[in-house]
């Protein structure tokens, strides 16, 4: 990995906590690199983690030819869990073998490779799952202060009407909590989209309970600006920079 940009700030910055504000890698990674020299301000090597940047320096990293973080987009099928088996559970990361990748990765999983779930998704749902060693991404995906949305079509039983979509939309509580207001639509006949802002532990399925919808199908099909599109379900991608780069940006900024 290889990156060159002058910092434009008027106050002066760590140069870990800018490195992974620019989504380059995390304050950690960043002080790992600055320990084996990987990183020079104007021409000159830093040697302190807590060494400041200021405007109208430029800041470089050496490509280290270190393996990037792997980060990979699954369409789950029903029946595997996103996170930690529980006893007979199969974990979704299972299915990360080579005889269902789609396209070239740079890297393949192996029995050493971590990758923590993007987000829940749960064994009953299927559709669009992140998951990825990387840091940085995990913030911008899952963090307390992602701004990121999620899309699902959502398959019900039960009687929709303007009043159940509109407690649906900004109306519910979970938990003693008041939810984040929701885009809810209808989209064909016993078929909703939902647009979240959150995740809430089975929030999707505990919402429609509450108006009297029981939940048959649920695909989440859009996290941010990356979809699921024409991936086939048990088939897994890599994520391009770009895509993660887009992942990072949107996390930052309100949805349309």
């Amino acid at each position: 990995m290889s990156w060159r940009k002058t910092y434009t700030d008027a106050e002066p910055q760590r140069v870990n906590k800018w490195l992974a504000s620019e989504g380059v890698c995390s304050r950690r990674e960043a002080e790992e690199l600055i320990a084996k020299g990987c990183v020079r301000i104007d021409g000159e090597q830093v040697g302190e983690p807590g060494r400041k940047i200021a405007a109208g320096q430029t800041l470089e990293l050496a490509d280290t030819s270190a393996r990037p973080a792997i980060s990979v987009a699954l369409n789950k099928p029903i029946g595997f869990v996103s996170a930690q088996p529980d006893g007979d559970q199969v974990p979704a990361a299972r299915l990360l073998t080579r005889a269902n990748v789609v396209g070239a990765p740079a890297s393949m999983p192996n029995k050493r490779t971590r990758l923590a779930p993007l987000g829940r998704l749960d064994q009953d749902s299927r559709g669009l799952l992140l998951l990825s060693e990387d840091g940085v991404l995990a913030k911008a995906v899952i963090g307390p202060q992602s701004l990121l949305d999620k899309e699902y079509l959502v398959g019900v039983d039960g009687r929709i009407d303007d009043k159940k979509l509109a407690l649906l939309r900004h109306g519910l509580s979970l938990d003693g909590r008041q939810l984040k207001p929701a885009r809810v639509d209808v989209v064909e006949p016993q078929r909703l989209r939902f647009v979240l802002v959150e995740g809430r532990n089975r929030q999707i399925r505990r919402m429609c309970e509450a108006v009297g919808l029981a939940v048959t199908d649920l695909m989440r099909v859009r996290i941010g600006p990356l979809k699921l599109g024409d991936l086939a379900e048990g088939k897994w991608r890599a994520i391009t920079p770009q895509e993660r780069d887009a992942l990072v940006r949107a996390s930052t900024a309100p949805p349309p």
